[in-house]
């Protein structure tokens, strides 16, 4: 009898210390017939992308519930900030809104946020899934304290491959578990944290600010793996980026580092492979780093990440791993 009070006890303060280590909570998982906004936060997109959100968010049990300013179009954005400011409210304060589904990155997120303090994310925790520039709305999440979802928006979701199914069973609370190659580069080592990170552009955009996920208080009370993806980008831009990340202290306190796909950016300055310049800083690193893993804009296989969820990352000879542990008392019924 002893034996088992004590071991209760032990399993109490495993988890209480296991919670006192996870700095955000998880939105409820969705259950058939949730309603799931649409909304366009960024940059305008032809109507057809919303046509294929809901599709198939119908197709997964939802009901798909789309925003005033969907559609609307000012100059290169999808409405006015005012307007998409708007959605992006009406969609955090709905109760019956369970998550939000955005329709396209590009440019514009961060504009919402100037006068959208953290407590809104805080007050009806809710599951916002993009990726992009949508990586500004993760941040800001994680900082008011709130899980997130990095992955394929409206259009991509409708194509039935791998990533978008892991997308669907995440969002019914399956935690997913990834096993991809090994990249030349990969330094070898094993990191346990909180997941956070995105497109490394708008991370860089949002540095110092109130939603800055990579804060010195979040990296410094808090064990955390970061991971990085862009698009379009040249070599010198990157290479300034990751020398800000060094200047903050952000790369001597992570845990692990996933660097996932860099594409579509033009070869200059005697580089050719965005890799290549990583490896140059990042080679004689005291932690797991990771390159090539599928996230970002690589369409059929962008993954889903968890932002703010505890992580598990191996890096061994032959393969990378990334096990999701959601903590016990995170898990819907």
């Amino acid at each position: 009898m002893r034996k088992t009070i004590f071991s209760l006890i032990g399993l109490v303060a495993l988890l209480m210390l296991t919670a006192a280590r996870v700095p955000t909570r998880a939105p409820a998982f969705l259950r058939p017939g949730d309603k799931v906004a649409i909304i366009a936060p960024a940059s305008a997109h032809p109507y057809s992308i919303v046509d294929s959100g809901i599709k198939h968010l119908t197709r997964w049990g939802y009901q798909p519930v789309v925003g005033r300013a969907v559609g609307k179009r000012f100059r290169s954005f999808a409405g006015t900030v005012k307007q998409r400011r708007e959605d992006l409210l009406w969609a955090l304060r709905d109760t019956s809104i369970k998550a939000i589904m955005c329709t396209r990155g590009g440019y514009g997120s961060a504009q919402l946020l100037c006068e959208i303090p953290l407590d809104e994310f805080r007050r009806n925790p809710k599951w916002v899934i993009g990726y992009s520039d949508i990586t500004a709305l993760h941040s800001a999440e994680v900082c008011a304290g709130v899980m997130s979802i990095h992955a394929n928006m409206c259009d991509p979701i409708g194509r039935g491959d791998s990533a978008c199914r892991a997308l669907q069973y995440l969002l019914m609370g399956k935690m997913p578990s990834y096993k991809v190659p090994a990249h030349e580069y990969n330094v070898k080592g094993r990191a346990q944290g909180i997941l956070v990170g995105g497109n490394m552009s708008v991370l860089t955009d949002l540095a110092e600010s109130p939603y800055d996920c990579l804060n010195r208080d979040l990296i410094s009370r808090f064990d955390v793996i970061l991971f990085i993806e862009d698009t379009h980008e040249n070599f010198q831009h990157v290479d300034r980026m990751l020398h800000q990340l060094k200047l903050r202290g952000v790369l001597n306190h992570i845990k692990g580092l996933i660097i996932g796909h860099f594409n579509d950016y033009r070869k200059e300055n005697g580089w050719d492979d965005m890799y290549e310049m990583f490896n140059l800083y990042l080679k004689d690193s005291k932690i797991p780093v990771c390159y090539g893993f599928p996230t970002g804009h690589i369409g059929r296989r962008n993954y889903p990440m968890i932002e703010g969820c505890p992580v598990t990352l191996t890096v061994a000879d032959d393969s990378v791993s990334l096990d999701f542990n959601m903590p016990l008392r995170y898990l819907k019924d």
